[in-house]
């Protein structure tokens, strides 16, 4: 014990001497660890601020999308009209294991109520799309079955929509303007936050059959009613799998899809859409904490630097220590341990301060941040191996000092 104590005790007589070089030595650790954190956290938080939503979507959901192209080797989203009414049909009636199938149809509308007005997404659902995205209301109720079935001119407000065109007055039972029809409030959403399938909160929802009737709904070749999405939720999780690999058959063969190419369309799961989107974002976050660590690498030439001067400055003093029997090893340690203890100091103060940044970024509400224990295990091992890599030479230099040319310097 003995053997690592005194080590450590000269270290701190060393720091504690000179508290202000000391300090200018690890401000670089300092600066590159509360960056780290900081920064890792940001990453975190936004990873598992994106996975809530998407869970709180609903439970077992599937998507399916339209349009789906391979352009120059990149895979996206394409604005092509391929899923129907009739396509959402067959899915409800043909694929097992399936117990909501809700297709909707959205656009961009010009909204008017009494002298205010803005552009939004309305959006054309079934009552269904409200069950599969487990949306509540503030005030009066959803669109019901019934509404539904007779094309109702009725609308259900996201908060922000609401916020706009009414401030801070009831607007159930009033009427607005939804590009040429008139619509009537029936009830508030409740804030959801956005979401991979954009904002309920700025969104206006309307009986797609309303929607059908009242604006010019594009129509395939065929005939077929085109909506812009499909949200299916399967009867068990297990099911999920399954349920794609089927939905995704039946499409291919509706779409009259040839073996081998490209489909029209896209079927991803929650679950799937949670994991891609926490890989991109932990990618992000290991990123962000590169840069970060580039201070790091900074502030460990600062401590060489300064354990290169400390050398020359204990140069007598080596010579003494090695006269009275000390070896080449028990000096490589001193200094050693004395560059570790000061970068693990470094790391202490910078997990600190990047836990205290991680707090006031939370607290301001702008991103929520998360500081992990891995976070903060991680900049604390990497602050010592700074101090252990960059205090190698000096260690080294000092340990292969002459006793007799060290003890002749002044």
């Amino acid at each position: 014990m003995k053997k690592w104590l005194e080590p450590l005790a000269t270290a701190w007589v060393s720091v504690a001497t000179h508290k202000l070089r000391s300090f200018l030595t690890i401000l670089g650790v300092v600066i590159g660890v509360g960056a780290v954190i900081t920064l890792m956290s940001i990453g975190k938080g936004t990873e598992a601020t994106i996975v809530s939503r998407i869970q709180n979507l609903g439970s077992n959901l599937i998507f399916v999308q339209p349009g789906f192209f391979t352009q120059g080797g990149v895979r996206g989203f394409g604005s092509a009209n391929t899923l129907t009414m009739e396509d959402a049909t067959a899915i409800a009636q043909q694929v097992d294991g399936v117990s909501i199938v809700a297709p909707y149809y959205q656009s961009n509308l010009q909204v008017v109520a009494g002298s205010q007005n803005m552009r939004t997404r309305v959006t054309g659902i079934t009552p269904d799309y409200q069950q599969a995205l487990n949306l509540q209301t503030t005030e009066g109720d959803l669109i019901s079955q019934f509404q539904y079935d007779r094309a109702m001119r009725v609308a259900v407000l996201g908060p922000n929509v609401k916020n706009t065109l009414f401030g801070q007055d009831d607007p159930v039972g009033q009427p607005i303007r939804i590009g040429n029809a008139t619509f009537y409030v029936m009830a508030i959403l409740q804030s959801k936050g956005a979401t991979i399938m954009g904002s309920t909160d700025d969104a206006i929802l309307i009986p797609l059959t309303a929607m059908q009737q009242a604006f010019a709904q594009p129509r395939t070749a065929s005939g077929g009613h085109v909506v812009s999405s499909i949200i299916i939720q399967s009867t068990d999780a297990q099911y999920t799998t399954l349920v794609t690999n089927e939905i995704t058959s039946l499409l291919q063969q509706r779409h009259n899809i040839a073996a081998g190419a490209d489909n029209d369309f896209t079927v991803s799961s929650q679950d799937q859409l949670t994991s891609t989107l926490a890989e991109a974002m932990n990618s992000m976050t290991l990123l962000l904490g590169a840069i970060a660590a580039i201070s790091l690498l900074v502030g460990g030439i600062g401590v060489m630097n300064i354990m290169l001067v400390s050398v020359v400055e204990r140069t007598r003093e080596i010579g003494i220590r090695k006269a009275l029997g000390a070896r080449e090893r028990d000096i490589w340690g001193q200094f050693l341990i004395e560059a570790a203890f000061l970068t693990f100091s470094g790391g202490v103060i910078g997990i600190g301060l990047g836990w205290g940044a991680a707090t006031l970024v939370t607290r301001s509400g702008a991103i929520t941040t998360l500081v992990s224990p891995d976070i903060v295990l991680l900049a604390a091992s990497v602050s010592v191996a700074i101090g252990l890599f960059f205090g190698f030479y000096p260690a080294w230099q000092a340990s292969r000092l002459n006793p007799i040319e060290a003890l002749r310097s002044e």
